[in-house]
């Protein structure tokens, strides 16, 4: 199994991408802490992996207390800490008529200051193991759509954040730390969120090849694929790199013959 023995934390691990590499992890042979927001889905997620290999706390990452408590319960639990994996963030429209201060500055917090302070708290642990660090980013990272303003900004500073972290932490303390950008991703949430908006049930069976040339979303099993490689001793000495796990080149993309956007 390709995670064996390993300990990893997880926030943002009751629903989504979150919940797929909990459950993936687990298939291969690792302990997890899961965090998230709803009591009820880490309790149900606990039960479906089983309580000897997987343990919850339900906490705001941004809480002051968040890291110190995330850490000690990983470590109580299972006597040490391999990996983290920076998931949980704010996925919030916003653009520059709306994205005041305050606003930006709450964004920030979730998907870019909490990370870090999760880092910062769990190196001693990660250092002792020769653990490693995955943030999960976003395509959007390298400049985002219209209307996801201060989620992109965030992105972006993670992303940052993974390069700086990922050359400094491995040469310093041994850990690596990685990142991945996925793009469109059909979790629970995403399919929430469009029917809120008015769209139909089955909206994401419908998807226009310029967004999805395969004619379907990511699924959150396949973003868990790919964290396994970079969770996994398979992987190697690979740190401080950004994956964009997308079906499109976000550089010098071919459009469809009928396209009808802009030439400029």
């Amino acid at each position: 199994m390709r995670l064996a023995n390993k300990v990893i934390l997880i926030t943002g691990g009751y629903t989504g991408i979150g919940k797929a590499i909990a459950q993936k992890a687990v298939k291969e042979g690792a302990k997890v802490l899961v965090n998230g927001l709803d009591e009820k889905f880490g309790l149900e997620l606990v039960k479906d992996l089983g309580t000897e290999n997987a343990t919850n706390l339900t906490i705001d990452i941004t809480k002051k207390e968040a890291p110190k408590l995330l850490i000690e319960h990983v470590i109580q639990k299972f006597g040490k800490l391999d990996c983290i994996v920076n998931n949980a963030a704010q996925i919030v429209s916003s653009t520059i008529q709306n994205t005041h201060s305050e606003f930006l500055i709450d964004i920030l917090k979730t998907n870019t200051v909490a990370p870090l302070a999760i880092i910062r708290e769990a190196l001693p642990y990660l250092e002792k193991t020769k653990g490693c660090v995955l943030n999960i980013g976003s395509i959007n990272a390298w400049g985002g759509e219209p209307d996801l303003l201060a989620y992109s900004i965030s992105k972006g500073a993670l992303m940052t954040m993974t390069r700086n972290l990922g050359d400094s932490l491995f040469r310093e303390n041994g850990v690596r730390v990685n990142q991945i950008n996925p793009g469109w991703v059909l979790t629970e949430n995403e399919q929430n969120k469009k029917k809120a908006e008015g769209m139909k049930d089955d909206w994401y069976k419908d998807i226009p090849a310029i967004f999805a040339p395969a004619k379907r979303l990511f699924s959150p099993e396949e973003i868990a694929a790919a964290a396994t490689f970079l969770l996994s001793n398979e992987c190697g000495p690979i740190s401080a790199q950004v994956i964009d796990l997308e079906q499109f080149p976000l550089i010098g993309r071919n459009l469809p013959k009928n396209w009808q956007g802009s030439h400029n």
